[in-house]
């Protein structure tokens, strides 16, 4: 199971634990829930997307992480994994930066509350910008699986989403 599925998994749990049931002996969700944000500010800083180009991945459009850590099974041609390699290095060189504004806008909501600072139009402000951050974080992981999808055959495509999501 890849990380950014088991984060996905501790979150539902979370919010499954403590829905409606604040503070009310609930801690267990509220942990999951801050491990799920360390894992996603980890990940997330790394360049990854944590689960944002599902969309892409579980419909065909595979990525080129993926697609390169499946590649014995894929059976990639030299070309193929030298192109899935660049697209690779190009969607982190572009996704870094752009990861690196969207944690930042992350911070400085939770700064928000946590200096008692938040007000109707600064909370508003700080969740635009974290949502435009993570819509450039977003685009540029999906770019990435649309173009992964035309290196690979249809044959391929076939393995890769057995292995990725068991044959769904």
């Amino acid at each position: 199971m890849s990380a950014a599925v088991t984060v996905l998994a501790l979150l539902g749990t979370a919010s499954s634990a403590s829905w409606g049931q604040h503070d009310h002996g609930h801690a267990g969700g509220h942990q999951a829930a801050e491990a799920c944000s360390a894992e996603f500010d980890k990940v997330v800083g790394e360049g990854r997307g944590f689960g944002m180009a599902f969309a892409a991945d579980q419909n065909g459009y595979p990525g080129p992480m993926h697609v390169l850590e499946l590649k014995d099974r894929l059976k990639l041609t030299a070309d193929q994994e030298a192109k899935a390699q660049a697209l690779m290095q190009a969607m982190f060189a572009e996704s870094k930066p752009k990861s690196a504004q969207l944690l930042e806008a992350e911070a400085k909501l939770r700064r928000l509350f946590a200096d008692r600072s938040a007000d109707d139009a600064a909370v508003r402000a700080a969740v635009g910008e974290v949502e435009r951050a993570r819509s450039q974080v977003r685009l540029v992981h999906l770019l990435a699986h649309l173009k992964t999808r035309g290196l690979l055959t249809e044959d391929q495509r076939r393995i890769y989403h057995e292995a990725r999501w068991g044959g769904r």
